[in-house]
Formats: structure tokens, sequence, C-alpha cells
């Protein structure tokens, strides 16, 4: 198991478990699809380089106009 995910620091950078997770799922699309790692890639894996970009805070779990996030079907404004 990669060590930053034994402590909880790389969880309260990012806001919590669910975060971090749906982050990491992301970003590992990203580096299969070809993205470009931010960081030293030697002799790691995926996982270490995608935890290490976290706590570097070279990736950032953000809530925009693009995220998986939407309002339930046939709710208002109003029922927010």
């Amino acid at each position: 198991m990669i060590e930053a995910l034994k402590d909880d620091t790389i969880i309260k950078k990012v806001g919590g478990r669910f975060k971090l997770t749906a982050l990491m799922q992301k970003r590992w699309v990203e580096l299969m699809q070809g993205s470009r790692p931010l960081v030293d890639t030697a002799s790691k894996t995926e996982l270490d380089i995608i935890a290490e970009e976290i706590i570097g805070e070279k990736i950032t779990a953000e809530i925009g106009e693009d995220s998986a996030v939407t309002p339930e079907a046939g709710s208002t404004d109003d029922d927010i």
C-alpha cells in the first residue's frame, strides 16, 4: 500500500475520502490517456505519482461546472 495513503494528511488536504477517491480516479484516467506526470516518476507506480501530485498541491479537487455533481432530476433552484 502507498505510504501517503496511510496518513490522514492527504485526506484532509483534499477534503474527504470521497473527494480523494474521485480525484485519484480522474487523474489516473488522465495519465492512462497520455497526460504527463507533474512530479518525478523514477520507479514509482501510478498511484505513487498521483499521491505525490496531491500532496505537492500540483492537482486539487475542485467542484465546478464540468464536475460530475449535478442536481437531482426534477429539482429546481428553489429546492436547494
